[in-house]
């Protein structure tokens, strides 16, 4: 399946002597190991591939060694192949199971510039907060992978031309023709079931049924609480999976500000912190922190104590919620299907590379979203349909003059008083 990243992969394959050993980073199955081994076949000549998660002996080199020039010629035995500079792709997939083939990068790009070595690591953010690794800071090309986006979605779908349609659209800030805006606001609530996961978009290519997604999403989330129970401590990884449990109830709430005690009566910062920070470095949740004020820069006016948490997927959302499938196709008005609306809408912006922010007024009114981009200030609007009506974005507006205002529902693209209207199947474009 195509990925946006590839052209990121490719360019680092061409700095040459300024390449810095590569790592993908990422929750489990957003599709890392094979996008490495894909990029390999397609631009190298042979690829050198080990997961150091379940290959104890190379595991076991690596904790004995860090000289560059002793690890390739161990790799060429164990793989039984040549490693060739530029050539030759070196993958050491799951690179948190090992902390001296972590550290072992440094030198690569120290002594071997020449080599291209690539790692691909799940939960390098937990394993790194848990056992202080010394992270080889400056020495590495670090790249977050998401689940697919929406955009992505539709190529693997054959709908290209479509993608492509709507990206005119947006550039031009021009009205789909209605038959196109029906047809892509469909495949969007087809988006919100399957979601961005790349086995679960296999399956509903093998299948064409939106039921059989539901079994692979299941697999999915079972891997996240295998996870909690490996990489962290038994009375850790209760509260980890608590903390995950709890994020539909917590978006079902009229006030999506993440609860303690909705996890857990009497539940604290003290008590669950460490496991909202937990699923936050796993990848597999997304932090939308709220700000006082929307002046830029924001982040320096964010309130660390109070936060929205999303699923880092729409898709799994969606399973975990049990919302029957037929509220989504159709569109009816359900409440929850708000919460899922704006949830795929930070998946949409994270994927993008945006760090998420929302606004409250001390008069109630709500901003879903503020971003940050070139140095300015969106804010931005979400609704899961036609009607828009809303005083929270006007009053954003009004106190603080964002560079851009922005109002994601069903409707076409346009322009209302200064207001870009944009399609929720257009969110990829921001």
């Amino acid at each position: 399946m195509k990925r946006k990243i590839m052209q990121r992969l490719i360019n680092w394959k061409g700095k040459g002597k300024n390449r810095k050993p590569l790592v993908l980073n990422g929750a489990r199955q957003v599709g890392k190991t094979y996008l490495l081994k894909e990029f390999g076949q397609a631009h190298f000549q042979n690829i050198v591939y080990v997961n150091l998660e379940i290959n104890r002996q190379v595991r076991a080199y690596f904790e004995e060694n860090l000289e560059p020039k002793k690890i390739l010629q161990f790799l060429e035995v164990f793989a039984e192949d040549r490693i060739v500079p530029e050539d030759t792709l070196i993958i050491l997939d799951e690179i948190q199971a090992c902390e001296k083939a972590l550290t072992s990068l440094k030198y690569f790009y120290e002594e071997l510039p020449q080599y291209c070595v690539a790692a691909a690591g799940s939960l390098l953010g937990v394993a790194i907060n848990r056992k202080q690794y010394s992270f080889p800071v400056g020495k590495i090309e670090t790249i977050d992978l998401y689940p697919m986006d929406f955009e992505e979605f539709l190529w693997a779908v054959k709908r290209e031309f479509l993608a492509a349609e709507i990206r005119r659209c947006f550039e031009q800030m021009a009205s789909m023709p209605e038959g196109l805006h029906a047809e892509a606001m469909e495949y969007y609530r087809q988006y919100l079931i399957v979601g961005g996961m790349p086995a679960v978009i296999n399956r509903y290519l093998e299948t064409e049924r939106l039921l059989d997604v539901t079994e692979v999403q299941s697999e999915i989330v079972d891997n996240y609480i295998a996870d909690m129970a490996k990489y962290a401590a038994n009375t850790d990884s209760v509260k980890i999976r608590a903390c995950y449990n709890s994020i539909p109830a917590q978006l079902a709430k009229e006030n999506k500000k993440f609860q303690y005690k909705v996890v857990q009566k009497g539940g604290t910062t003290a008590l669950f912190g460490v496991s909202i920070e937990w699923l936050n470095l796993a990848g597999v949740v997304i932090k939308c922190q709220k700000i006082e004020h929307g002046y830029e820069p924001i982040p320096v006016y964010a309130d660390l104590a109070s936060f929205k948490l999303y699923m880092s997927d729409a898709g799994i959302l969606t399973m975990k919620s049990a919302l029957p499938y037929h509220i989504i196709l159709s569109g009816e008005g359900n409440t929850f299907l708000g919460a899922l609306t704006e949830n795929y809408v930070a998946t949409q912006l994270t994927a993008n590379g945006y760090d998420l922010y929302y606004w409250t007024s001390e008069y109630s009114a709500e901003l879903d979203f503020v971003i940050m981009k070139d140095q300015k200030v969106y804010g931005i609007e979400v609704k899961k349909g036609e009607h828009v009506r809303s005083k929270s974005l006007s009053q954003f507006i009004k106190k603080y003059h964002p560079y851009r205002a922005v109002r994601f529902s069903a409707k076409n693209f346009g322009d209302e008083n200064g207001i870009w209207s944009i399609p929720l199947y257009a969110a990829f474009c921001i």
